[in-house]
């Protein structure tokens, strides 16, 4: 399996040219949402901050996809910095590109995500583990996490999903 590409227009919280490839060697965990989701906002961006706590100091990287398929207008890259800021999220945040002519931007459309909040587990190699949409319960996903900071790299085998 090849590793995972995501398509940003820009990131916030890294620099310009911040590449997914840079994280080799650790695994990923790369969460979708929307700043204006009820989902994302009460539960998937606290789970991921719980993540991030709870595996300091382990080989995992997260990085967070503002992926929007609705409210366009209103979802904009200021209004996404000044949520980043407010709610005091320090990792890395791409913008999904947007594709002219349609309401799904690009990786959202080419991974074939459901929607806001998805999270995705990527593996030392950069290739995906585990895909869930929506909530996930915060024992499973930790197990999961656990498992691919144990797990050597693997080749071949496609992801997982809860």
């Amino acid at each position: 399996m090849e590793p995972l590409r995501i398509d940003v227009e820009t990131w916030c919280n890294a620099p310009a040219d911040f590449q997914l490839s840079s994280l080799r060697g650790r695994v990923v965990v790369l969460h979708t949402f929307q700043l204006l989701c009820p989902g994302c906002v009460m539960n998937a961006i606290p789970q991921v901050a719980r993540i991030e706590e709870a595996f300091a100091g382990a080989e995992l990287a997260v990085v967070g996809l503002h992926t929007v398929f609705e409210h366009h207008d209103a979802m904009h890259a200021g209004v996404l910095r000044a949520f980043l800021h407010e709610y005091r999220i320090h990792h890395p945040i791409g913008i999904d590109r947007t594709v002219p002519g349609q309401p799904v931007p690009s990786t959202m459309a080419r991974l074939g995500l459901r929607g806001t909040p998805s999270l995705l587990l990527l593996d030392r190699a950069g290739v995906e583990r585990f895909r869930h949409f929506g909530g996930v319960d915060d024992l499973q996903l930790g197990a999961a996490i656990g498992k691919l900071l144990a797990s050597p790299v693997k080749q071949g085998a496609g992801p997982e999903s809860i």
